[in-house]
């Protein structure tokens, strides 16, 4: 299938590469203390790092269509890791870095589209949704590399900074994998439920994300979420108080915080 997709329609978007060289720059700025103000290097390096992760997401579900059966995927620019090319750039970019500006919170982005009537078998259906919270996982894991491994000599605001981006990813996956309609949990579980549970639950997708977020207004189930993602962080290697260490270099705009 991956034959029919035009080399051009494969070429990876310049708008991605910036993406990726002001990740660069910024993660160099901040593992050398470069910049005037190391708050700014460590909010430029998470926000790019999180839409890049953002890009990879889509990308997979995308790739996954596309050996699936999905041969449109390619003429609608998925595979060029342009987020300027999804469905609703609002819903996957946008709301996203606005989550983690405001709340410090890794939202779940929005859709590339997949002609899923292209694609036969319940198997692969599950496998398209999975493989985007997949990527978060992954990333997450790299990310967090120089914790689990114990690597010694990264430098301490680098660690905070790798820190919370990991944690943004940890939360895009928990989020992502709940079985709730219009989430991708709810698409690997959705081609294994009968037709008229699907048609049932068809309309409530659009408010899936939305309802929640209601529900994590909710003190104790709050409490539960975010000691979920700590528990995972823990596993690796990262404590809360780096994580949160790396938010507050995040949030430049109230100041340097002072470790010392």
């Amino acid at each position: 299938m991956a034959t029919a997709v035009s080399r051009r329609n494969r070429r990876i978007s310049p708008v991605f590469l910036g993406l990726v060289a002001i990740m660069g720059v910024s993660g160099w700025a901040v593992w050398t203390d470069f910049s005037a103000s190391p708050g700014f290097a460590v909010f430029l390096f998470v926000v790019s790092g999180w839409i890049v992760s953002l890009c990879l997401h889509e990308y997979a579900h995308a790739r996954t269509a596309l050996h699936g059966g999905d041969i449109s995927i390619g003429a609608k620019g998925y595979l060029t890791l342009n987020p300027l090319k999804y469905t609703h750039v609002a819903l996957s970019i946008v709301l996203p870095v606005l989550f983690v500006i405001m709340g410090g919170i890794g939202l779940p982005g929005g859709a590339v589209f997949i002609e899923r009537h292209r694609i036969r078998g319940r198997w692969k259906h599950s496998l398209i949704s999975a493989a985007g919270p997949l990527t978060n996982v992954a990333f997450a894991i790299v990310l967090t590399a120089p914790f689990w491994l114990g690597v010694d000599g990264v430098p301490e605001v680098f660690r905070y900074a790798l820190a919370f981006l990991a944690m943004l990813q940890v939360t895009a996956a928990i989020l992502n994998f709940l079985p709730v309609p219009g989430l991708d949990g709810y698409g690997v579980i959705e081609p294994w439920l009968s037709y008229r549970v699907r048609r049932q639950v068809e309309p409530y997708a659009p408010f899936g994300l939305i309802a929640v977020f209601g529900v994590l207004w909710i003190p104790e189930v709050n409490t539960v979420f975010f000691d979920a993602i700590d528990a995972v962080m823990r596993a690796l290697g990262v404590s809360a108080w780096e994580t949160s260490w790396g938010q507050e270099f995040f949030r430049f705009w109230k100041g340097e915080p002072q470790l010392y």
